[in-house]
């Protein structure tokens, strides 16, 4: 084994248990937390964490297979359900992060229509369209035989083996047509709806900023520290929605345009992309699962609050159950200590 596969081997187990931990973890909040429940975002969150831990379990494993024996884990029909499972799930959940970027626009822009405009049955509506959307494009790579082994990602995706030349028009259209109705369609939704609720975060930073800088003009007694404090804090308000907005584009567009990119340049028929960099683009193509329930829920204060008491509670049960054992453990002695000198 070389040291550039044992490197990706290692990447996709971290990838794994790291993805399958923190959905896990959104999931557990969702079950112990009814505020979370009760909002809307809620059923776009659940329907990225069952994705993402679809994904996990079953197409992560197979690629670590295909890395560690550098042919096709199991048979075809194996490698032909992977496949298509591969292309629903990413489908869909490019769809939610879409999705939720809407929802943030509808809810930020228009606060005061935003129960009106987005509600339970509307979100359902799109999760709805979400599904149809993928079963659309992995119905249609089964049906055509699209699915397969590709040694240069090391993992059953979409692919054309070299015997269905005949069909390389087709499956073209195919590639193009699935990924500018998944990837292009959902960073456009992205730039839209997050550029938009950067522009309503900026105006009120300012009149935020007008406020303050009056209040301070108004407070001439007001110690200097107080003013450099209260101006570092207009400084990070400002700066907040900017890193936000850069994290949610950002992540959207590292983890999954070099993946992109390198499907629609092998369709070209004089290049060659190497197996080492096919697999790379893999794995940062499923970082993307893993750093989901970072960028949408864990590091939000809700969900962050739901953890730590599940987490505390389980500590105290622990804890409980400890001092139990413990004690009748001293009580078992004691009594047999109670018996000896009796005897």
């Amino acid at each position: 084994m070389s040291i550039p596969e044992f490197l990706l081997e290692v990447s996709i187990v971290v990838i794994s248990v790291v993805s399958l931990l923190t959905n896990l973890s959104v999931l557990l909040c969702f079950t112990q937390s009814a505020e979370l429940r009760s909002h809307v975002p809620g059923i776009f969150v659940l329907n990225l964490s069952f994705s993402n831990i679809l994904l996990t379990v079953i197409n992560m494993p197979a690629t670590f297979l295909g890395v560690a024996k550098s042919a096709k884990p199991f048979g075809d029909l194996f490698c032909n359900a992977v496949s298509f499972s591969e292309t629903f799930i990413t489908t869909n959940a490019m769809l939610s992060m879409a999705a939720l970027s809407m929802d943030r626009w509808i809810a930020v822009v228009f606060p005061l229509s935003y129960s009106s405009k987005m509600r339970y049955r509307d979100a359902l509506l799109i999760v709805a369209y979400s599904w149809l959307h993928s079963l659309t494009f992995s119905l249609t790579q089964l049906m055509m035989d699209w699915g397969g082994y590709s040694h240069t990602y090391a993992s059953c995706t979409v692919h054309l083996d070299a015997e269905e030349a005949s069909q390389l028009t087709a499956y073209a259209t195919f590639t193009a047509l699935f990924h500018c109705s998944s990837f292009a369609l959902c960073l456009l939704v992205l730039c839209f709806a997050y550029l938009k609720v950067l522009r309503v975060a900026r105006s009120h930073c300012k009149r935020i900023d007008v406020i303050t800088v009056q209040t301070l003009l108004l407070l001439v007694d007001i110690h200097p520290s107080v003013k450099e404090r209260c101006l570092a804090q207009q400084k990070k308000r400002r700066q907040r929605a900017s890193k936000k907005i850069c994290i949610f584009i950002g992540s959207f567009i590292l983890c999954f345009s070099p993946y992109v990119l390198t499907r629609l340049v092998e369709l070209l028929p004089s290049v060659h992309i190497p197996r080492y960099w096919g697999i790379a683009t893999k794995c940062l193509f499923y970082a993307k699962a893993s750093s989901d329930p970072f960028v949408y829920c864990l590091l939000r204060q809700q969900y962050r609050k739901v953890l730590v008491s599940v987490i505390s509670r389980f500590m105290r049960k622990d804890q409980y159950f400890m001092s139990v054992h413990s004690t009748s453990s001293t009580l078992d002695t004691t009594d047999d200590n109670c018996v000896a000198r009796i005897t």
